[in-house]
């Protein structure tokens, strides 16, 4: 009976190494259960943050795109404006240089002496200014409306 009550009492102890290794895994696996849980909603809030984040940067990028094509028409404007300029600027100077024609055969024919005044070269050439150059400052946000 001694010996029977050997292997009682030894699987008594070895239940409790047991239950005190059971007890360590069941604590560790909770504890590892909760570390996964706590990654996985990092995890997600980062996923949130970066969805947010793309939803920003595509509104943003579309505001630059309506900024970029606005400029753009006002490009274009513009220079279809400078270019009206420059035909009315080059007929109105074959309209003087015809006067001026005109006024010299009428002072030969007539023979009476006509004060014919010169084009002025900023008129023939309207790219080069009459007065000094300066040079021109803007604010960054000078175009903003």
């Amino acid at each position: 009976m001694a010996s029977m009550q050997q292997q009682v009492s030894s699987g008594s102890d070895g239940d409790q190494r047991y239950a005190k290794f059971d007890e360590r895994k069941r604590k560790r696996m909770i504890s590892n259960r909760e570390s996964a849980r706590r990654s996985r909603m990092k995890k997600q809030q980062r996923v949130d943050d970066l969805i947010k984040e793309i939803s920003q940067l595509q509104n943003e990028n579309k505001l630059i795109a309506q900024k970029i094509d606005e400029a753009s028409q006002m490009f274009v404007g513009a220079a279809s404006d400078n270019n009206v300029l420059r035909a009315q600027v080059s007929e109105l100077t074959d309209r003087l240089h015809s006067l001026n024609n005109v006024l010299h055969i009428a002072e030969e024919v007539s023979g009476f002496a006509m004060d014919i005044p010169e084009i002025p070269d900023n008129l023939l050439e309207p790219w080069q200014l009459p007065c000094p150059i300066y040079q021109i400052t803007g604010a960054s946000d000078m175009f903003q409306y």
